[in-house]
C-alpha cells in the first residue's frame, strides 16, 4: 500500500464502495439537549448502530478483501480488545475464510461470545494476556509462524481508509460544519478521520479523545515519537492500548488539531446521561467523544460539531461497576476506614452522630477483633450532593473519629472495593 496522502480521497472512495452491503451508513443524529447545553448545533455519528456495533467493520473488512485470493486462502489473524475483533470475525464469515483471533484474557465476556458467534466455524478466538498489547505480541508471533496475513486494527494504511468512511459520510451528509471530535485509541479512526478533513475540508477542527488512564499520544507527543507506557487502565477497553502505532502518531500529529484525554469516572457518567437521556447504549470508548465536550465548551458555541459514538458493545454485567466509578467520580460515593471502639453503641453513635440526614451507607463491613480495643470497619457512604462530604468530614472530626479516605487511595480502593 502507498504510504503518501496523494491518492487519499480516492482510496477512501475505494474503501465505501467495497463497504456497500457490509457495513452501514450510519445515521447522523442531531441531539437537541446537547446542543442546549453548549449552545451549538450537536450531532452524534452512530457508529454503535453497525452489524458488529462498532465503526471497526469497515476497516477490518476493507483490510481483508485488499489482500489477495492466495493470502486469503490461507487465512488471516488479528489481536483485538473485542471490537476489531468482531468485524474481523464478521468479513470472516462473509468471504468464507479463516480467521485467528487474538483477545485478552480480561475481554468483556459479551465481546468474546459476539466475536463466535459473527465468526461461526470460520473463526478460532485465543484468549492470552491480559491487555491488548500482549494479545497482539502472541499474534504478530503466530502469523509469522505461520505465513498468515495479519490484519491489523489501527495501523495500516487499508484498515486507516476503511475507518475514514466515517469521515466521508459524515461529510456527503453535513457539509459546511465546524469540529469534529473522535476517540483516539490505536489511532486508526482519528487518523483516517483527520487525514480526509484535512485533505478534503482543512476547516473543521478535529479533535482527539484518549483515556486519562491511557494516554498514550499525549505521552508520544511529548517525546515526539510512539512511546509504550509501563501500565494503563483498562477499564475503557476498546482505547486501552499501551501504545499507538506508527503510521497513526504520523498522520494524528499531522493533522489532529486538538488532543485530550478524560477520566474513566467522567466517562461512565456520560454513558449514564447517554441512556437516561437519548436511549443511546455506549461502551466506554464508544463515550469518550461525548465526555470531553465539557472541557471543549468554550470553542464549541455556535458551531456545528459532530461527535463520533465509535461503539456499543458494553456488558450488562459492567453496569454496576460503570455507576460506581461514577458515583465516585461526581463526589457522591465515599469509602472510609473508620476506627470503632469495640464495645456496643458504637454503630448506633457513629449513626447518630456523623451521618447527616441525607447521608446513606451502602456498605458495611467489620469483623470483631478478640483482645483489641479498637477495630476497623470499611464503611461506604453515598452522598445526596458533592457539598455534603465537608459537612461529613467535620463530624467526623467533631465526635474524634479516626478514618482515612479510602477514595484518595486509589490502589488501597481497589483491593478493599
Amino acid at each position: 500500500m502507498q504510504t503518501t496522502t496523494s491518492n487519499v480521497t480516492e482510496q477512501i472512495s475505494l474503501a465505501a464502495e467495497r463497504l456497500n452491503g457490509v457495513a452501514l451508513k450510519t445515521p447522523l443524529q442531531y441531539i437537541s439537549r446537547l446542543s442546549e447545553k453548549y449552545d451549538c448545533k450537536m450531532y452524534f455519528k452512530r457508529e454503535d448502530m453497525q452489524p458488529v456495533r462498532s465503526y471497526k467493520i469497515r476497516g477490518a473488512y476493507n483490510n481483508i478483501i485488499g489482500l489477495s485470493d492466495e493470502q486469503r486462502s490461507r487465512g488471516v489473524v488479528c489481536a483485538s480488545a473485542g471490537n476489531h475483533a468482531q468485524g474481523v470475525a464478521f468479513s470472516s464469515s462473509k468471504l468464507k475464510i479463516k480467521s485467528h483471533i487474538f483477545m485478552p484474557q480480561v475481554t468483556p465476556r459479551q465481546k468474546i461470545e459476539k466475536v463466535r458467534s459473527f465468526g461461526g466455524e470460520w473463526v478460532n478466538v485465543v484468549l492470552t494476556g491480559t491487555t491488548y498489547d500482549e494479545a497482539y505480541a502472541a499474534s504478530k508471533r503466530f502469523a509469522e509462524q505461520n505465513n498468515l496475513a495479519f490484519i491489523h486494527p489501527f495501523d495500516d494504511w487499508n484498515t486507516i481508509y476503511g475507518q475514514a468512511t466515517v469521515a466521508k459520510e459524515i461529510d456527503d451528509e453535513l457539509q459546511d460544519f465546524d469540529v469534529l471530535v473522535v476517540p483516539v485509541g490505536g489511532g486508526g479512526l482519528a487518523s483516517g478521520a483527520s487525514l480526509f478533513f484535512k485533505e478534503i475540508n482543512p476547516n473543521v477542527k478535529v479533535i482527539g479523545i484518549d483515556p486519562e488512564g491511557a494516554p498514550k499520544m499525549i505521552a508520544a507527543l511529548k517525546e515526539g515519537k510512539p512511546v509504550r507506557l509501563e501500565s494503563i487502565d483498562t477499564f475503557i477497553d476498546g482505547a486501552a492500548v499501551k501504545q499507538i502505532g506508527d503510521l497513526t502518531f504520523r498522520l494524528a500529529s499531522e493533522n489532529i488539531d486538538e488532543f485530550l484525554t478524560v477520566h474513566e469516572g467522567k466517562v461512565c457518567t456520560t454513558m449514564i446521561e447517554l441512556y437516561q437521556n437519548e436511549g443511546i447504549i455506549t461502551e466506554p470508548a464508544g463515550a469518550l467523544s461525548v465526555a470531553a465536550l465539557d472541557k471543549l465548551a468554550p470553542q464549541l458555541k455556535g458551531k456545528k460539531v459532530v461527535c463520533v459514538i465509535s461503539g456499543g458493545n458494553n456488558d450488562i454485567a459492567r453496569y454496576p461497576e460503570v455507576i460506581e466509578r461514577s458515583l465516585i467520580y461526581e463526589g457522591l460515593k465515599h469509602y472510609f476506614i473508620v476506627e470503632f471502639a469495640q464495645k456496643p453503641g458504637e454503630l448506633r453513635n457513629f449513626l447518630n452522630d456523623a451521618l447527616g440526614p441525607n447521608d446513606d451507607i451502602v456498605h458495611f463491613q467489620y469483623l470483631k477483633k478478640t483482645n483489641k480495643e479498637f477495630g476497623p470497619a470499611l464503611v461506604g457512604i453515598e452522598l445526596a450532593s458533592k457539598a455534603d462530604l465537608e459537612p461529613l468530614l467535620f463530624r467526623f472530626r467533631q465526635n474524634h473519629i479516626n478514618y482515612i479516605n479510602v477514595n484518595d487511595h486509589e490502589m488501597l480502593r481497589k483491593y478493599l472495593v
